[in-house]
C-alpha cells in the first residue's frame, strides 16, 4: 500500500514499480503482533529515496574498503556491523588447501548483494493508534535526519570541535550547519545525482591558477559533476581563460 495518501489503499508489487514515477512515494504494510505479551503494530515501509540513499552509503563505504586493500590491508581488524570493513575478507590458503604465504583480501560481492536486497525497508514497531500515513510520515523524516547528522560528522568534521570559550564553538556549529544548508540546496539543484562525498571531493579539485592582469585559468579536469554544476547554476568556469569582469559577475549572481 501507498502512505502518500491516507485515503489510498492500494495494493502495489514494488519489484516493477516505476521508481522515477515513485520517487516520493512511501509503501508500507502493517500488522498488529504479539510478543512476550507485548501488543505491537508492526509498519514495514519501502522507499525509493531511502533505497538510494542505502546504496550512496554503501557505495561510499565499499570505496573506503577497497582503498585500505591497496594502502593498507594490516588495519583490517574485525569489522563491526556498520563498518565499512565488514565488505572486506581474506584467502590464506590455495584453492588445494594448502597455506598460503601471502593473505589476499578482497572485497565480498555476495556480502553486498546480501544487504542491497532490503535496501529501501525500514520497519517500526509501536503502539500508537495513529493514521499510518502520519506516522510513516514522521518515520520518513527520521533516516533524513541521521543522513544530516552523518554528513556533519564524516564530511564536515563537526567533531571533535577544537575550540573551547562558547562564542567560538557556536561560530564552529553554526558555520557548518550553513555549509549543510548550501550542501542540500546544491544537492536539490543538482537533481540528487550525486552523493555528498562525491560533491565535496570534486568541488575540493576544481583548482585555478591567476594570470596576473588577465583573469584565471581553470586547472581542473571537465567531469559529468562539473557540466551538471554549469548547467544547475547558468555559468561555466572550464574556459580557457575567466577573466576579472567574468568572476565578478558569478559572485554577483551567487548573492541573488
Amino acid at each position: 500500500m501507498s502512505g502518500d495518501d491516507p485515503r489510498e489503499k492500494r495494493l502495489y508489487d514494488i519489484s516493477g514499480i516505476d521508481e522515477a514515477e515513485h520517487k516520493e512515494s512511501t509503501f508500507y504494510k502493517e500488522q498488529w503482533i504479539n510478543e512476550d505479551k507485548l501488543e505491537q503494530r508492526l509498519i514495514v515501509t519501502y522507499s525509493v529515496k531511502y533505497k538510494d540513499y542505502q546504496r550512496r552509503i554503501r557505495d561510499g563505504q565499499v570505496e573506503r574498503a577497497e582503498k585500505l586493500i591497496v594502502t593498507n590491508p594490516t588495519k583490517l581488524k574485525k569489522a563491526s556491523q556498520n563498518d565499512y570493513k565488514r565488505f572486506i575478507d581474506k584467502v590464506s590458503s590455495t584453492d588445494d588447501g594448502e597455506v598460503a604465504e601471502n593473505d589476499l583480501y578482497f572485497i565480498n560481492k555476495q556480502t553486498i548483494a546480501a544487504e542491497e536486497a532490503y535496501d529501501g525497508f525500514y520497519a517500526v514497531c509501536t503502539n500508537l493508534e495513529d493514521g499510518v500515513a502520519d506516522i510513516v510520515k514522521v518515520n520518513h523524516r527520521r533516516w533524513e535526519i541521521e543522513e544530516c547528522f552523518r554528513i556533519m560528522k564524516h564530511e564536515f568534521k563537526a567533531r571533535p570541535a577544537y575550540v573551547r570559550l562558547d562564542l567560538r564553538i557556536k561560530a564552529h556549529f553554526l558555520t557548518c550547519f550553513i555549509s549543510l544548508l548550501i550542501y542540500r540546496i546544491l544537492e536539490k539543484r543538482l537533481g540528487e545525482k550525486y552523493a555528498c562525498p562525491q560533491i565535496i571531493r570534486e568541488l575540493r579539485c576544481m583548482y585555478f591558477l591567476e594570470a596576473k592582469g588577465e583573469g584565471y585559468l581553470p586547472a581542473y579536469t571537465r567531469t559529468d559533476f562539473t557540466d551538471a554544476l554549469h548547467d544547475a547554476f547558468g555559468f561555466r568556469t572550464d574556459y580557457q581563460i575567466l577573466t576579472h569582469s567574468y568572476m565578478k559577475k558569478i559572485f554577483k549572481q551567487s548573492k541573488t
